[in-house]
């Protein structure tokens, strides 16, 4: 998986430019970033606590952080073997 998901859900939700992280769910291979990204803009569209909002944002900008370290992890395997 390419960082380019994961810097463009970092992006649009910093913009707060949600119509562009609808678009990015729907056409991400990664299905773990998609189910985040619907879990919080759902609770961003319908939910009155504002504590859903701020944990459903926070898992996904975990998520974010750590498929980030994970691609970084594969990129270095991959590109200097015994590296790591």
């Amino acid at each position: 998986m390419s960082h380019s998901d994961y810097d463009r859900a970092l992006y649009y939700t910093h913009r707060s430019e949600w119509d562009n992280l609808l678009i990015l769910m729907v056409r991400t291979d990664d299905h773990f970033l998609a189910k985040r990204i619907e879990h919080f803009l759902h609770a961003y569209n319908f939910e009155n606590d504002y504590s859903i909002i701020e944990k459903r944002l926070y898992s996904l900008l975990r998520y974010i952080d750590h498929a980030n370290e994970a691609a970084d992890d594969d990129f270095l395997e991959t590109a200097v073997p015994g590296l790591i």
